[in-house]
């Protein structure tokens, strides 16, 4: 018997805005279900959604909150900023400080493998489908190195018109 490791651990914040929260699985749970309260607060009181960089300053201000007694998560906040649809990257540590690049941000229990795998594949201006291509490519990568991170992952493209999801499944042994 085997302990699966398939548990949703990116979200989606609006149409141009996705969490990953790599970490804990009930600090995961309880950091997404705070975020998202905090999220449609924000789109009441505003009506309109939040952007990228001002979600991202939430996420980090939640988490400095807890310093002393942090949630065991490790925060990378991706989308599209603004209305010419600059990409944004940023990931953060336990108490928030964030890490903001323009190529690549990585994340979890791999993620020493997959900082290599990226910095070897990765090239600037590619199309959604050479994106996807150098990111299967990246994590599958990454996880066959690493025996916790599970058996696949989950590929999200962002562009300005659509959201493309892939699902990757790898070994499973």
């Amino acid at each position: 018997m085997t302990v699966g490791t398939d548990m949703k651990k990116i979200f989606k914040v609006n149409d141009k805005t996705f969490i990953g929260l790599p970490g804990l699985a009930t600090d995961v749970q309880t950091l997404h279900e705070k975020m998202r309260f905090k999220h449609n607060l924000y789109n009441l009181r505003e009506e309109r959604d939040m952007s990228c960089r001002t979600f991202s300053n939430m996420v980090s201000s939640m988490l400095y909150e807890r310093r002393f007694g942090p949630w065991f998560v490790e925060p990378v906040v991706v989308g599209l900023e603004g209305e010419e649809n600059k990409p944004y990257l940023c990931s953060m540590d336990l108490i928030g400080a964030p890490v903001l690049t323009e190529d690549f941000v990585v994340g979890g229990t791999c993620d020493q493998f997959l900082f290599g795998a990226c910095e070897s594949l990765y090239k600037p201006n590619m199309n959604p489908d050479e994106l996807f291509e150098t990111l299967s490519q990246a994590l599958m990568s990454a996880v066959d190195r690493d025996c916790i991170s599970g058996w696949g992952g989950v590929v999200h493209i962002i562009t300005p018109t659509q959201i493309i999801t892939k699902t990757l499944k790898a070994r499973q042994d």
